[in-house]
């Protein structure tokens, strides 16, 4: 079973403080984590990881990271605005996107930051609008199947994103006389996976694409970015991937391709978001409601609009029932939030504890992809961000929304109502 970080005590002491639901962190597991990640890969002195910053975009979050010396991977205007709020720069951030709007590659390269052009239509629209920088990245989709011991792991040809092979070459060469100097070459051809061989064969696809391309145009390839796609054991019977295993495997690789074609100063880089913060955060909720009609039902306080993923993907996540963790699992539930659509259910057909109104649910790894997909159907509002600090205590470190917030966009209410007073 898998066990939570916080302890019922302490939530009971959060509670009255802040009122369910909202989600917590751990800042410990947090620290830790990206600790290990570094330890891993340490062999590549250039290594660094880049959070997504779309998995977890918090503020408090960010700064932990970049206390333990992590840059951000940025993909809109407004995630590079809160970068550069918490006070990454220049190489600290990557910006990673597609069909990319105007003002956010101004912003881009105004904070310097490096750039992954994500089509061959980029490089002049680039250049048209922000000018382009001495150092870039190219992302590349090999099309076809990615499969990993005769399973499929994802499909690239069906992907929007990145420059088809033949591209890669022209593309290098184009920016080559617009200037480019260094050049990186970044994919991403798996989600959310646990095998320790992700990583190792991306790698290999990766090295051997740059030595082709070094070959082919004399490009002096600066770094390889692998980018996510390290997932997390969201079922309690699944093994996390062995991040010193994926590092020693990489490197292994790295040895065979790279080093004896010259390239043995190639930077790595890692663009980790569910992987370094998806165990370290969790949704708290309350049960409101019980149902005894077809099936049983338990109502909490929260609801899709808090974690979208079960409704969305059906996803699976793990529940605690707080303080009821050694009684017996007797019961068959629906967990469900209060929206107007049949798939806002948290669980289905879940074996737990009995449980009664009032007590406190944990449901396991939201730590990334959870509040940050939050949204205000049904005029829902988004919960508060908690920090489970270091040494025991507890931060507000985003506060629920108010129904003044969920009005605030609409200005004709604002002006009928500035008219009233």
């Amino acid at each position: 079973m898998k066990k939570t970080f916080v302890t019922l005590d302490q939530l009971r002491e959060i509670t009255q403080e802040y009122p369910t639901p909202f989600h917590l962190y751990h800042e410990k597991g947090i620290r830790e984590n990206i600790r290990q990640l570094k330890k891993a890969f340490a062999w590549n002195e250039g290594f660094k990881e880049y959070f997504a910053v779309k998995a977890t975009p918090n503020p408090a979050i960010l700064q932990i990271l970049k206390e333990e010396a992590a840059g951000v991977d940025c993909s809109s205007l407004t995630e590079l605005m809160l970068a550069d709020l918490v006070g990454f720069s220049g190489q600290e951030i990557m910006f990673a996107s597609n069909v990319t709007p105007e003002e956010d590659f101004i912003l881009a390269r105004k904070l310097n930051a490096t750039i992954i052009l994500d089509d061959i239509t980029d490089i002049d629209y680039l250049e048209k609008v922000a000018g382009i920088p001495e150092t870039i990245g190219c992302r590349y989709n090999p099309g076809g199947l990615f499969v990993i011991n005769n399973e499929i792991m994802d499909t690239p040809n069906e992907a929007k994103y990145g420059f088809t092979r033949e591209q890669l070459t022209e593309g290098f060469k184009r920016l080559q006389h617009k200037g480019v100097k260094h050049f990186g070459l970044h994919a991403f051809l798996a989600s959310n996976t646990v095998a320790n061989e992700y990583y190792p064969n991306l790698a290999k696809v990766l090295f051997e694409t740059a030595v082709e391309l070094k070959n082919e145009t004399g490009a002096h390839i600066e770094f390889i970015d692998l980018s996510g796609g390290i997932g997390i054991p969201y079922h309690p019977e699944q093994q996390p991937a062995d991040i010193f295993d994926v590092g020693e495997r990489v490197r292994t690789v790295y040895e065979k391709v790279l080093i004896p074609a010259g390239m043995g100063d190639v930077k790595l880089y890692t663009e980790l978001g569910r992987f370094m913060l998806g165990p370290y955060g969790c949704l708290v909720a309350t049960a409101i409601h019980e149902k005894h009609i077809h099936k049983e039902y338990i109502g909490l306080d929260a609801c899709a609009a808090n974690l979208m993923r079960p409704a969305m993907y059906g996803a699976y996540h793990h529940i605690t029932v707080m303080g009821k963790e050694n009684e017996p699992y007797h019961h068959k539930y629906d967990i469900t939030g209060g929206l107007c659509e049949n798939n806002d259910k948290f669980a289905i057909d879940r074996m737990l504890p009995k449980i009664d109104i009032g007590d406190l649910l944990v449901i396991h790894d939201t730590g990334a992809h959870g509040f940050a997909m939050g949204y205000n159907y049904n005029g829902k509002l988004r919960s508060a961000e908690v920090l489970l600090k270091e040494d025991g205590s507890f931060e507000l470190i985003r506060r629920a929304e108010t129904p003044a917030d969920y009005f605030a966009t609409f200005d004709v209410i604002n002006s009928f109502v500035s008219k009233l007073f």
